[in-house]
């Protein structure tokens, strides 16, 4: 994350409704318009198994109302026919942990040379680019000006075209800290702290009560210290356990769930044991944090993001990227990666973490390459943006299967991925809520 992005749908002109479909196996006997979605075969991630001659019927609300073979099944001529060819379908990814508005071509104090609102104007392109990338819905875990929780509302009522966007508003953090402005002398500093700024477990609770106040649906705190921060170590431990609890216990009585940035291993371990539900970065875990991880009650789940570094360390300096930020970024790379291994192989719950703004949104798939690489089977790695990222964000009920009842966010791929994994750097095709945004 950047400082300039504060550690940081539905579609556009969609007016029309979708009439839902009456039958299940025979569409011929519906009644109105429907949709109906094929193929030659999809993923079913909650079997991790492949499913042949798919038919995918979509009611009015843009949510899958059955599944049928569509070697047997016949559909009228009033219902709409997405016909996918001989690509293989996915649902639609998921990413936990992005950056909307933070263009990961400008760094360090670059990002002084343009107006407060430039940022929220970048947004918009980069939720494009994410949507067209196969994720339909991304995690974006703090921005600047709440410009997550705005470019959510306007693609909601189809003045954009992006994801669906859970937002976080303003990185909770302390003074000082990673989610604090770090690059400015205290004569240009605001008098008052920063929004999101607390150092009392009381602060905290307020800041949390603030976010969801202004439409936050997860809540994002900075554990400890950073790589893209200035004046802050990765491993630093920032925001105690005593305060991370009063922040998780705020959350879940709103019924919103959190995200810790945490680097370092004390800062990892108070965290979960805090209660917060999923862990970003988690670089520098060490065998109790992955111990604690395993064995805790609440699900707690890594986020881990071990592709992005090849970006940073070849563009950062061009980009403006500070060396010690690009230090720190070389010295927990392969760190992370290996902890990555471990902790998977020891049973850690996962999810797919791109950081997407540190590195390019259209390009964060290449992370599935990494996380196979790293000890995961492609359904695993397939898995953790599908069905695990939509359990860990309480949204098993609309999002990260091909499944009934949920919406009928989808993508297409040629080839196999479970045969190979990097089929899902070209998404050839996106539907979401029923409705092609991309391919033919």
């Amino acid at each position: 994350m950047r400082f300039h992005a504060k550690s940081g749908g539905i579609l556009w002109g969609i007016a029309f409704g979708i009439a839902a479909l009456a039958g299940a196996a025979d569409a011929s006997a519906a009644a109105g318009q429907g949709r109906v979605i094929t193929a030659a075969r999809y993923i079913d991630v909650l079997t991790g198994k492949m499913v042949e001659h798919p038919a995918i019927f979509v009611g009015v609300d843009g949510r899958i109302t059955s599944i049928a073979d569509a070697r047997t099944v016949r559909w009228g001529q009033d219902v709409t026919h997405i016909d996918l060819g001989e690509r293989t379908l996915l649902p639609g990814l998921i990413d936990m942990h992005v950056h909307l508005d933070g263009p990961a071509d400008i760094g360090g104090y670059r990002g002084l040379g343009f107006t407060d609102s430039f940022w929220g104007m970048t947004a918009v392109q980069n939720a494009r680019d994410m949507l067209s990338a196969g994720f339909t819905t991304v995690r974006n875990v703090g921005s600047r000006d709440r410009n997550d929780i705005g470019l959510k509302q306007a693609i909601d009522a189809g003045y954009a075209m992006g994801p669906r966007i859970v937002p976080a508003g303003y990185a909770l953090g302390a003074t000082g800290g990673h989610c604090d402005s770090t690059f400015l002398p205290p004569s240009l500093e605001k008098a008052h702290k920063e929004e999101g700024i607390g150092d009392t477990p009381d602060e905290l609770r307020y800041q949390v009560r603030r976010q969801r106040k202004y439409g936050a649906e997860v809540i994002k705190v900075c554990a400890t210290g950073g790589v893209f921060s200035r004046n802050t170590e990765p491993g630093q431990l920032q925001v105690p356990e005593k305060e991370l609890r009063a922040i998780a216990d705020e959350a879940h009585q709103w019924g919103l769930r959190v995200a810790a940035h945490a680097h370092g291993a004390e800062g990892i371990r108070a965290a979960i044991a805090a209660g917060i539900d999923t862990i970003e970065h988690a670089s520098l875990v060490d065998d109790e944090g992955i111990r604690m991880a395993v064995a805790r009650q609440r699900p707690v789940w890594f986020a881990m993001d071990i592709f992005n570094t090849e970006y940073t360390q070849a563009e950062g300096a061009k980009n403006g990227v500070l060396e010690d930020n690009l230090r720190k970024d070389r010295e927990i790379a392969q760190i992370q990666r290996d902890n990555f291994r471990k902790a998977h192989r020891a049973g850690v719950r996962m999810v797919f973490a791109s950081d997407a703004g540190v590195m390019p949104h259209g390009d964060v798939a290449g992370q599935f390459r990494v996380m196979v690489e790293y000890g995961m089977t492609p359904i695993q790695a397939i898995q953790a943006a599908t069905r695990n990222a939509a359990e860990a964000l309480g949204r098993e009920r609309d999002l990260g299967a091909i499944a009934v009842g949920r919406y009928a966010d989808i993508i297409a791929v040629d080839g196999d991925p479970l045969a190979n994994i990097r089929a899902l750097e070209n998404v050839d095709a996106v539907v979401k809520g029923g409705v092609q945004v991309k391919g033919n």
